[in-house]
């Protein structure tokens, strides 16, 4: 995998590319079980020490991070994912110097700049102003360099007269308006973000969301996240967390849809196991999608030509063995499966499956998604459910079609995700799961901005007169 490398493989690089070093990294945190058992152990071991005695400790010991290793190139995004108590803050104190590792190396090239926990680095009796100027410094501004960009940070936050106001008497959204101004004016090398967005507004996300692009540019990102629509939107690799090791670390299309699986089989617990369906070598289907074109002669003007091809035989993702599918297919209005497609033109994608166990509630649908894995556009069988409640015996075929207009879309390649179900919206298991059931190659777009383009009838400019409104 280019650029972001595991430490053994690292060694080859300069030590002037490398923005972050981490090296058998460990860390232990001592948890006692009643209060007076802290005092026992910071005074009774010079007793022992001093008589001789065999050492007693009234404590135990959590490992919050055992073994870590890895290297991150200079100009890297890497999100860090896992389930709570996986190790992820902790991992980032660390890395930003507010926690002292145990055992092991962190070694950092540039300034850091942090949004940890909600308040972290701040004073409650302090005013956000006194706050800014505390933070800054400990950044590593000095006082004139925090005066010339005080005004600019006041405006990124935006939290008027609360600026005079203890942050004690601050909401959520307002310390991290305020923490969010001062890191993104502090020229940092590198940027460290632990879920903290989560609670902003949306206009202050956006607003967070192109510096954090801006950043990119140039600068090293570790970012830590829920949301795997984030990590898809913003990172290239990613590290997966758990129980203070590293499971996996890899592209963050890759490690996100491994952590998807996992996920799902901790809330299905002992009652389903999940299966590999096929293997996860993408050799297949890359053979697949280079094989699939459009005639150049057949591009019209501001029109996706799009291929589509089914990829069951070779399509990673898992299952229960309770229900599977078994074809996907998508067809013109007309009828015709296969061939080219255009974007905009009325189509029907057939999913069949087919049942091991009866499936009181059965639900098929799918989603398209681009090569980052991030949603575009899906639907599923649940708004029938308004109508009729299906129950489908054991080994039976069923399909579900889906017909609409197909978006355009830019050049690139996608993957159509395809699942059968069994449960509501809010409850249900996911029998048989396939990332990429199908590809689809689109040729000769002109489609120019966004994920997803629609057709304009008539584009205009004029110009209006002195007595025109």
């Amino acid at each position: 995998m280019p650029g972001f490398k595991r430490q053994e493989r690292a060694s080859q690089m300069s030590s002037n590319e490398i923005a972050i070093k981490v090296n058998d990294l460990a860390k232990c945190f001592e948890i006692y079980g009643r209060p007076g058992d802290r005092l026992k152990q910071f005074v009774l071991p010079h007793f022992f020490r001093i008589f001789s005695l065999r050492q007693r400790r009234y404590y135990r010991e959590f490992w919050a991070l055992k073994e870590i290793k890895f290297e991150i190139k200079k100009g890297e995004t890497i999100g860090i994912i896992g389930r709570n108590g996986s190790g992820k803050s902790t991992l980032l104190q660390v890395i930003c110097g507010t926690l002292t590792p145990t055992n092991g190396l962190v070694q950092t090239n540039g300034r850091i700049a942090a949004l940890l926990e909600l308040g972290s680095g701040f004073n409650p009796e302090f005013t956000g102003r006194e706050n800014i100027y505390l933070n800054a410094s400990v950044l590593g501004l000095t006082k004139e360099e925090t005066d010339n960009r005080f005004e600019d940070i006041l405006d990124f936050a935006d939290i008027g007269d609360f600026i005079e106001q203890p942050t004690k008497t601050y909401s959520s959204g307002m310390m991290v308006r305020l923490a969010f101004a001062v890191i993104a004016h502090v020229d940092a090398d590198i940027l460290v973000i632990d879920e903290a967005l989560a609670v902003g507004d949306t206009i202050f996300t956006q607003k967070c969301m192109r510096f954090i692009r801006n950043f990119q540019k140039n600068g090293t990102l570790l970012f830590v996240s829920h949301d795997m629509g984030s990590i898809l939107n913003l990172c290239e690799q990613a590290i997966w967390l758990d129980g203070g090791s590293i499971v996996s670390m890899g592209s963050a299309k890759e490690i996100s849809e491994r952590y998807l699986e996992y996920t799902q089989q901790k809330i299905y617990g002992q009652e389903i196991t999940l299966a590999k369906n096929s293997n996860d070598d993408l050799e297949g289907w890359v053979e697949v999608i280079e094989n699939i074109s459009a005639s150049e002669d057949e591009v019209l003007d501001y029109e996706s030509i799009i291929s589509v091809a089914s990829n069951l035989n070779h399509a990673n993702g898992w299952r229960t063995g309770l229900a599977e599918i078994t074809s996907v297919s998508l067809r013109k209005a007309s009828g015709e499966e296969g061939g080219v497609f255009y974007g905009g033109e009325s189509v029907t994608l057939e999913l069949r499956a087919r049942t091991k166990k009866q499936l009181n509630q059965p639900i098929l649908g799918f989603m398209v998604k681009d090569r980052l894995g991030q949603d575009l556009f899906g639907e599923n069988t649940l708004p029938l459910r308004k109508i009729k409640t299906e129950t489908i015996p054991p080994e039976s075929n069923f399909f579900a079609r889906f017909s609409f207009r197909l978006p355009m879309l830019p050049n690139g390649e996608y993957f159509l995700m395809c699942s059968v179900a069994e449960g509501d919206l809010h409850s249900h298991t996911q029998h048989h799961y396939l990332h990429n059931a199908a590809l689809i190659k689109v040729s000769s777009s002109k489609v120019r901005w966004g994920l997803v383009g629609i057709q304009f009838s008539n584009i205009e400019m004029n110009i209006l007169g002195s007595n025109d409104n």
